[in-house]
């Protein structure tokens, strides 16, 4: 991928772990080759390793937002600012006796290794709905997957924010896509009438028998459905940097849109629960909104080839770089 990119992601990780102190960084710094851990993301509260932002002082805290930001698109950091921000709407939906402290400070960064061009290495930056996973070998992004997002609400229903929607198009879209579809197609595409609790492949390190492609293949779609797919695609590969998405979107359309298949269970209505996938060969975009009243969004990017450049590092290592 883009090598602007990868000497962003490097000058940002390493001005991050320059400015911690021997304590932070014996917690922000962790072993490439724990692959356990370098393989342990989620997006749900709970303790993580790395760093949090709540250890960190204003000047690590913007050097940390710099890593973020080198990972993915404006839009999609501003996206991650949104969800992060809804941690305090969630403490005052919940309340006092809420079961988890919704602070928008717990999220973890966490360094792979040592950042640079000739040796593997990579990092996270996770919180409650919000997992973001890069692995670099030979001066190569070569898995910038899992990218998970998240909303809790999907849409604040009260308050000063009230109408905000973290995820709007993630949701939108597939919505249209399915209203697009003649009843034939869209009978083919239902795949269940009840929505599943959450997405299918939860937070396993790669994608195997989880979910296999079912539902409406893109060959059995018009053009402008067609196209509507793509645009859905393009929300999920948008989060990422302009180079990486556009590489990201070519391999996608070398796969062909018509082996792509869409997917849809759960009401066909607004404010019900629901969920899709698109799936083809080399990737899935999952979705599902069943949560607190169909008022709770998770949704993820996954490269069934490259998550945590798996195949890049076997090949790495083959050629006895270990």
């Amino acid at each position: 991928m883009s090598s602007d990119v990868v000497k962003r992601m490097i000058d940002a990780a390493d001005a991050f772990l320059q400015a911690l102190s021997a304590d932070q960084r014996s917690k922000a710094q962790l072993d490439f080759f724990d692959e356990a851990e370098r393989k342990n993301w989620h997006y749900v509260p709970r303790d993580r390793q790395g760093l949090s932002i709540r250890e960190m002082n204003e000047h690590q805290r913007s050097l940390a937002q710099r890593l973020v930001a080198s990972g993915v698109s404006e839009h999609g950091y501003d996206k991650i600012q949104t969800i992060i921000s809804l941690e305090e709407v969630l403490a005052h939906i919940e309340g006092a006796g809420r079961r988890f402290p919704r602070d928008p400070q717990l999220y973890y960064v966490s360094i792979f290794g040592s950042p640079g061009s000739d040796v593997p290495w990579g990092w996270r930056f996770e919180g409650h709905h919000v997992s973001l996973n890069y692995t670099l070998i030979d001066g190569v992004l070569v898995g910038p997957t899992p990218l998970f997002f998240g909303s809790n609400p999907a849409q604040v229903r009260h308050g000063e924010r009230e109408g905000l929607r973290a995820l709007k198009e993630e949701e939108d879209l597939g919505r249209q896509l399915l209203h697009e579809l003649d009843g034939t197609q869209r009978a083919q595409a239902i795949i269940a009438t009840d929505a599943p609790a959450d997405i299918l492949t939860t937070n396993v390190p790669h994608v195997g028998d989880e979910v296999h492609a079912e539902g409406l293949a893109g060959a059995d779609m018009s053009e402008s459905q067609r196209q509507v797919l793509r645009a859905l695609v393009e929300v999920y590969v948008g989060r990422l940097p302009e180079a990486c998405a556009k590489e990201a979107l070519a391999r996608v359309e070398e796969a062909g849109w018509g082996a792509a298949h869409f997917a849809w269970a759960g009401s066909e209505e607004v404010g019900g629960p629901h969920y899709y996938r698109v799936q083809g060969a080399i990737y899935l975009a999952e979705y599902d909104n069943t949560q607190n009243d169909a008022n709770h969004i998770h949704a993820v990017w996954r490269d069934l080839e490259r998550d945590f450049g798996e195949d890049a590092l076997r090949r790495h290592l083959r050629q006895g770089h270990a």
